[in-house]
């Protein structure tokens, strides 16, 4: 079983963002997605930017997959899209059905978790499209997961979203810059004043939802940490892990552990807890609404 770390969903400091994949370059990871897929006012990297780092921990013996944007609002979001899949040189994320169509045919791309791909007949017609490994969509239960994996296209890896705060919906508005008053196209970039999300509450104060720009995540972290072994045994390929602020090496060797064993599924959770950001869930997995958290911490 191998681990990916997902594509970064906030926005960090240039030099932030660059420190933070050269620590990864020498972690325990195999797959690293890249490029910016929640907002393209995002500028502080640029696709030049995300090769560079590509070719450096490719050549660290990562395989690095580039990730399109999920939400295409303009035409020069399109030109971007265009650019990644055209590429040449690194695998590609599809997060949308336009870069679907730009790959189909060309050679194998990863189906991302936002293409709804929930029965056997769309796993089948992604793989004849070229998909080489498809990503569950995050809501899904553990019981349908089984059964697509009994029939699944052969060649079609499955990749599960196992850990980080859940992007859940994506808008053309931008949520964080609404919350200070500012227009989308004026938002000031007050994304990166929270490198974790925004939190959002209930009158009652509990812990709703984070806003992260235009996307919507939830508040708790997903964490499926103590399920690798039911994972591995129904033949789950990869594992994701997305990047957080702060603590992210620390979580990823927890994971390395437990996939090999050198740690229970107990003492994995445990360890991971003091490094979230905030409560940890597994809801879904269990076929449960997604904020809860069904086994014992």
């Amino acid at each position: 079983m191998k681990i990916a770390l997902g594509p970064l969903l906030y926005y960090w400091q240039r030099d932030t963002v660059l420190s933070f994949y050269s620590t990864m370059a020498t972690a325990p990871i195999d797959v690293v997605y890249l490029g910016e897929t929640v907002c393209s006012r995002r500028h502080e990297l640029r696709l030049a930017d995300w090769l560079e780092i590509a070719a450096r921990l490719r050549h660290a013996g990562k395989e690095v997959v580039l990730s399109s944007q999920v939400l295409l609002e303009s035409g020069a979001d399109v030109g971007t899209m265009h650019k990644i899949t055209d590429n040449g040189d690194f695998l590609v994320e599809a997060n949308d059905m336009g870069a679907v169509r730009c790959l189909a045919g060309k050679g194998p791309f990863v189906a991302g978790p936002h293409l709804n791909l929930y029965n056997l007949a769309s796993l089948r017609w992604m793989a004849s499209l070229g998909a080489s490994r498809w990503v569950m969509p995050l809501e899904m239960k553990r019981e349908d997961l089984a059964q697509l994996q009994q029939e699944r296209p052969t060649g079609l890896q499955t990749e599960v979203f196992a850990y980080g705060r859940m992007p859940l919906a994506y808008s053309a508005r931008c949520f964080t810059a609404r919350h200070r008053n500012l227009p989308k196209d004026d938002c000031r970039f007050s994304c990166m004043d929270h490198p974790d999300g925004q939190m959002l509450r209930t009158r009652e104060r509990e812990e709703f939802l984070v806003l992260n720009g235009t996307q919507t995540q939830s508040a708790r972290v997903y964490n499926l940490v103590n399920t690798l072994g039911d994972m591995r045994a129904l033949g789950v390929e990869v594992i994701r892990l997305s990047p957080q602020a702060h603590h992210m090496a620390k979580v990823i060797d927890v994971f390395d552990a437990a996939r090999t064993q050198a740690l229970s599924p107990k003492e994995a959770l445990a360890r991971t807890q003091p490094l979230m950001p905030d409560q940890g869930c597994n809801g879904y997995w269990h076929g449960r609404p997604g904020m809860e958290q069904t086994v014992p911490v």
